[in-house]
């Protein structure tokens, strides 16, 4: 099997805290990222496809495939935006484990309709302590 990694990045901002709890409660499990005027992060999102290698181009994914994908799936919804207001969040936390869910989600259906590779893995780097994986992890 051969991997191949691709690593994007996009500025925004979150709350974390549950709409199911209360301020007191929220402050309690997340401390001061619960405040409700929020933080940002520069996430670092570094996504993995594995599938045959195309005999013509030598490339699993073309880059600009991909670069196209991510784009479309995550740059243009995600970028420069309160994650709390996106869909994706309505009925969970922004945190990084449901960032990297999320992502993981819309680029697997992406890749699938658009190449003949698969989605690995993606990677959610949120500060350069905290970092998340969803998919095969080895």
């Amino acid at each position: 099997m051969i991997a191949v990694t691709k690593r994007y990045g996009f500025p925004a901002a979150h709350v974390l805290a549950s709409r199911e709890l209360s301020p007191e409660e929220n402050e309690a499990i997340f401390g001061p990222c619960a405040n409700p005027n929020g933080h940002g992060h520069n996430y670092g999102v570094e996504v993995t496809v594995t599938g045959p290698i195309d005999p013509d181009s030598g490339q699993v994914v073309p880059e600009a495939t991909l670069d196209e994908i991510y784009q479309a799936a995550v740059a243009e919804p995600f970028s420069h935006r309160l994650l709390n207001d996106l869909e994706d969040f309505a009925t969970r936390v922004p945190t990084a484990e449901n960032i990297a869910v999320a992502i993981h989600g819309r680029l697997a259906s992406a890749v699938r309709r658009s190449t003949r590779a698969r989605l690995l893995r993606v990677r959610i780097v949120e500060t350069p302590r905290n970092s998340c994986v969803v998919g095969e992890v080895k």
